[in-house]
């Protein structure tokens, strides 16, 4: 989890328990954790050399593997998930049906200029609640995907609506086949519950009439996942569990056939681990409806993070011995293959934690013990075994972002000043900090400007009296010059709101509208305001805001000038409750010379150059 300068939980990262357990009539104990950051102690050498996956060789040694390794007081183990799951509800539907409600729709235009999501990796799309093609729009909202004609701006209108039977995560496009993803609850024999990740793929070359293409699914919980031309790489984790001596496998689902993973075809090592779960890789064409979905499972420890390249997805799991296991799997279109493992101290905090360049993998961990902090950067080769060490970096400090562009790497520690590191990983055996730079604050995201610039979004800080800690205040987006590595500069801010002012940005860079080449910057934003009269003697640090508005922050920004506020737009009228969250501005994208911002329940268009409104839309 990760710790801010003083007791505060983000009501972003959230802890989910469901606890289920009747003699008579269910039996399963399933607890799920959701956690962004996970601190571990310091890691020492490890002992005997763990051997690479091999696969069980009958139901019967897969259950006495379980039964040997179980560290539970009772039958059941319990696997943890980030809190980077796109969903923050936990509601599922039992009652809703697939259906799609149709509507006109007017012969379509040649796309214009448009904006994509903000991925890591160029080529390896990833999902989100709103994908364009620069005509039409789909959004997911209230677990119904919307299609909407979006351009012309004026000509805005809902063509079709497709209800989704269970919750409704995210979604991918890809020319005329859009993916949604999703999960559902599902009961094995009626006896305990065994959750199922969706994937329903739709025809849309007709966007008022779209078809059902295929469906297929997977026991477990949905992990994360990525699409790479036609494929969409999907991970779901299952908690291996025993109900005494039965042990409920893996199932794939695909269209109405059900198929359970046998033990032969599960993987595993003898990395001590606890808790354990079935991790499914599945790699699904979303253009051949016809090819059958290709999967691996591995049986392993409760999978933390994940980041993919172009060839390969690399999958983190915490150990018992404080930490964190990497595998490499390959992919090649429908081709899956686990081809190796490393292991390196401490946690990683996210997928910009991690990432592959020109044949090397690198990694960034923070450990930590009896008490004290440290933060460390690891070079791997692609077996995964350690090429370079730089460790010991801001000791008493964690990592709060981390950015790795080409042979440099960018970190943000903090405690009670933000640190932002230049380090140098051009030689993959010897990396090396070269220079860095000490400011009030810190940023949770970095998001590179150019080569030479950087933009940060975190929070400004202020300093405790007292104490080595600091008082978080509004959010702060810092823009960074980082030509003279060793003496990096922060040449411009922009704070937004007091204490409690918050952003989706913070933890989901998808959140993010950037374009370098229309200077233009977007990031939704709840703007807390403190009332300076009721502190005549002055505002403490530790003083909250009162939540005053909620919409998206415009920005120019350029080399010259810096970050200059172009203006807000909000979905909330006048007469409309702020805590209304329906209505929130969770996206934005442009389509030619047209910024839509997205909430819930309403899509707005305005003019992106003057932010005057051109047209709105509401989504029910």
């Amino acid at each position: 989890m990760v710790f801010r300068v003083e007791t505060e939980v983000k009501r972003k990262t959230a802890f989910y328990g469901i606890v289920a357990v009747l003699l008579a009539v269910l039996i399963g104990v399933f607890c799920y954790n959701f956690a962004s950051f996970y601190e571990t102690a310091l890691l020492e050498q490890p002992g005997a050399e763990p051997t690479f996956l091999q696969s069980f060789s009958s139901y019967e040694e897969l259950v006495s593997f379980l039964e040997a390794n179980l560290q539970t007081t009772s039958q059941y183990t319990y696997y943890n998930t980030p809190s980077s799951l796109a969903w923050r509800t936990n509601q599922f539907l039992s009652a809703v049906g697939k259906s799609v409600m149709l509507l006109s729709v007017d012969s379509a235009r040649a796309p214009p200029e448009y904006s994509t999501t903000n991925v890591q990796v160029e080529g390896v799309d990833e999902a989100d609640i709103m994908k364009t093609d620069g005509t039409f729009l789909y959004v997911a909202s209230n677990n119904s995907l919307f299609i909407l004609k979006a351009y012309p701006p004026e000509d805005m209108e809902v063509l079709s609506r497709i209800d989704f039977n269970g919750t409704l995560i995210e979604i991918f496009l890809n020319g005329d086949k859009l993916a949604i993803l999703g999960a559902c609850m599902h009961f094995d024999s009626s006896t305990f519950r065994n959750d199922k990740t969706l994937v329903d793929v739709y025809d849309v070359s007709d966007s008022s009439n779209p078809v059902l293409a295929r469906n297929f699914s997977i026991s477990g919980n949905y992990f994360d996942s990525r699409m790479i031309d036609e494929y969409v790489y999907l991970i779901a984790s299952q908690p291996a569990y025993l109900i005494y001596d039965t042990l409920v496998l893996p199932k794939v689902y695909s269209g109405e056939n059900m198929k359970e993973v046998e033990a032969s075809q599960i993987y595993y090592s003898n990395v001590s681990d606890s808790p354990y779960a079935f991790t499914t890789v599945a790699a699904i064409s979303i253009e051949k409806d016809e090819q059958e979905p290709t999967h691996k499972t591995l049986l392993l420890g409760a999978t933390s993070c994940m980041y993919v390249s172009l060839n390969n997805i690399y999958v983190t799991f915490w150990t018992e011995n404080q930490g964190t296991l990497v595998y490499r799997i390959h992919i090649e279109d429908e081709a899956i293959e686990t081809e190796a493992w490393g292991e390196v101290p401490g946690s990683v905090l996210n997928q910009f934690s991690m990432d592959e360049y020109n044949g090397y993998f690198r990694i960034a961990t923070t450990t930590r013990t009896t008490g004290t902090s440290q933060n460390n950067v690891y070079v791997l080769d692609m077996n995964l075994a350690l090429v370079g060490t730089l460790e010991n970096i801001a000791p008493g400090e964690r990592i709060y972002s981390a950015r790795f562009m080409g042979d440099g790497c960018y970190l943000v520690t903090f405690k009670k000043v933000d640190p932002l590191f230049v380090l140098d990983l051009k030689d993959p055996s010897s990396p090396e900090v070269l220079g860095w730079l000490k400011i009030t604050g810190y940023s949770d995201y970095l998001h590179p400007y150019d080569e030479n610039h950087i933009i940060g979004i975190g929070k400004e800080t202020v300093a405790a009296e007292e104490g080595n800690f600091a008082w978080y205040q509004g959010v702060k987006i810092s823009f960074f010059d980082v030509t003279d590595v060793e003496n990096p500069k922060e040449i411009d801010k922009y704070e937004i709101g007091d204490r409690a002012t918050d952003s989706p940005v913070l933890t989901d860079h998808k959140a993010l509208l950037f374009d370098k080449s229309k200077n233009l910057i977007v990031i939704p934003v709840l703007v807390a305001e403190i009332d300076e009269e009721q502190y005549p003697s002055g505002v403490p640090p530790y003083a909250y805001g009162d939540y005053v508005w909620q919409g998206a922050y415009v920005f120019d920004i350029t080399l010259d000038k810096g970050l200059v506020l172009k203006g807000r737009i909000t979905h909330l009228e006048n007469n409309m409750d702020l805590w209304t969250e329906t209505y929130w501005v969770k996206r934005s994208l442009y389509i030619d010379d047209a910024l839509y911002t997205i909430s819930d329940r309403k899509v707005m268009t305005h003019n992106l150059e003057t932010l005057d409104e051109i047209n709105q839309i509401e989504l029910s």
